[in-house]
């Protein structure tokens, strides 16, 4: 049985972290699907960028729908949209066959609305309706700014994939704002049952102290914040006011795991993925890291519910000058800034594309 296979019967969804038209073209997702257990796949301003940047797939869309006058963040959405519709009809067995808890695809708002809740709600409710699609989640920065947006959104029955979590603390935001949302529908009537889950971006805790730390503590502490988070996760599963909502047939916010693919040279290729095995989780992989996993990669101990030496690891780091809620909120607004930067560079290739098509005649 395939490594990939053994996870997915764990209880784990594995997703794919990119989307590409070839990639939807030329069968590949359909083979990640039927032969190495992908079950929904996520995209970003940066996935797309690249996308559009490094092939010839979109030439034609882009010119004609700059001829029926769309351009700038309009146009963008419609390529992303048509993309996600095939990945979403491709998934949607999985979906129907996990009652929608599974076989989500996911577009994100303008990362330049991270701080900007009214408008993010706004553009939320529209992507989805425009969309057409049950499997399709709308992602939002779970920055302070960010939870009433979630809030909102879950409240006017938009899927919300929460995005750029990266300490128990974010991930907790996350979910109260989850919870008021499914609560206030639960209020006015409504249907409890509005999907979600909250992405918890791990290789960037490791990368970001991999020179500050002696070498022994190198790409532990992505693992330990996850296993903190992890502990946080089936403790709200288990409150008092979750149970509650879950008798009201609500259903549970899912923790995924983001960022997964190894940035250190000298480490496992699938790091991430043996490390943080844990039912009821999604993890989000590159290509390369779900090839690699699929290929070599084994089964460790799944994540302890508990916690398990998360605190211990945590202290030492901090022994060694790291400041993990400091790093945290720094590591957000990189994120944050990053994801901007990367949507200006995408609206910036959309045009230089057509005027570089124009000119080719």
């Amino acid at each position: 049985m395939k490594p990939t296979q053994q996870l997915h019967d764990l209880g784990q969804s594995l997703w794919l972290d990119n989307i590409t038209r070839a990639l939807l073209t030329s069968g590949t997702l359909r083979h990640y699907v039927d032969d190495l257990s992908v079950t929904g796949l996520t995209s970003n301003p940066s996935i797309f960028d690249s996308a559009i940047k490094n092939s010839s797939s979109y030439d034609d869309a882009i010119l004609q729908k700059k001829k029926e006058g769309k351009s700038g963040e309009a146009l963008f959405f419609e390529l992303a949209i048509e993309d996600l519709r095939q990945a979403a009809d491709l998934f949607l067995p999985v979906h129907k066959a996990t009652a929608g808890m599974d076989g989500w695809v996911s577009l994100e708002v303008s990362p330049t609305l991270a701080y900007d809740a009214t408008n993010t709600v706004k553009q939320a409710v529209h992507l989805h309706a425009q969309a057409q699609r049950p499997n399709l989640f709308i992602k939002i920065p779970g920055t302070n700014d960010g939870h009433a947006a979630i809030e909102e959104a879950i409240f006017q029955g938009v899927p919300v994939n929460v995005t750029l979590l990266f300490s128990t603390g974010h991930y907790l935001g996350a979910a109260e704002a989850y919870l008021r949302g499914i609560e206030r529908r639960i209020a006015a009537g409504l249907d409890p049952v509005v999907r979600s889950v909250a992405s918890m971006f791990i290789s960037r805790w490791d990368k970001a102290v991999m020179e500050k730390v002696p070498k022994e503590l190198r790409d532990r502490l992505g693992i330990a914040i996850a296993k903190r988070t992890y502990k946080a996760y089936r403790e709200l599963l288990a409150s008092a006011r979750w149970r509650k909502l879950g008798r009201a047939g609500a259903q549970p916010q899912r923790l995924l795991w983001a960022s997964t693919g190894t940035k250190d040279p000298h480490a496992s290729d699938v790091l991430y993925i043996k490390a943080l095995a844990a039912p009821d989780t999604i993890n989000t992989i590159p290509d390369k890291t779900l090839l690699a996993f699929a290929d070599h990669g084994a089964l460790g101990d799944v994540l302890p519910e508990d916690g398990g030496d998360a605190e211990k690891v945590i202290a030492e780091f901090a022994k060694a000058g790291v400041d993990d809620d400091k790093l945290a909120a720094e590591l957000q607004r990189e994120g944050a800034a990053s994801f901007v930067t990367s949507w200006k560079d995408l609206l910036k290739c959309i045009e230089t594309k057509v005027t570089t098509l124009k000119a080719a005649g």
